[in-house]
């Protein structure tokens, strides 16, 4: 086996499916939005429309310093806003608004779209052997 182009095919991978879904984006008028703002608000669309920035750097495994960008940019374009705790104000809330809301369901049929394309082809047993060896080697880099 030609081990050495595993790392290739997981860029070239990467780079579709980023088209493929800036592709989605564009076709339902969502031309606003890259694909990674789609990672901050499906964690809103999951966690009832609130989460601390901590809490959404957490679910989507990045940095604050990395998703802090991204907020602002969807706090700019209206899709949420940003709202200090009361009582501590270290803590900044993110939550959706209405235009913010309003995008759900074309959310949904996007992500739908990619996991159908992903996976065409596959079947049950191999998407499971697939995911865990994606996180195999996933934790080989931690």
């Amino acid at each position: 086996m030609k081990d050495k182009y595993i790392v290739y095919f997981i860029s070239k991978t990467k780079k579709k499916m980023l088209n493929f879904i800036e592709k989605q984006l564009q076709e339902n008028r969502l031309d606003d939005l890259i694909p990674s703002h789609g990672n901050i608000l499906t964690a809103l669309y999951e966690n009832d429309g609130q989460l601390t920035m901590k809490q959404i750097a957490q679910i989507i495994g990045k940095d604050k310093s990395t998703i802090t960008p991204l907020v602002n940019k969807l706090v700019d374009l209206g899709y949420i806003t940003k709202e200090k705790n009361e009582i501590d104000k270290r803590v900044t809330y993110i939550i959706l608004t209405e235009k913010g809301k309003q995008i759900e369901a074309k959310f949904k049929i996007i992500s739908s779209e990619v996991a159908v394309t992903a996976y065409k082809g596959f079947s049950t047993e191999e998407k499971e052997v697939f995911l865990r060896l994606l996180k195999k080697l996933n934790n080989n880099f931690d």
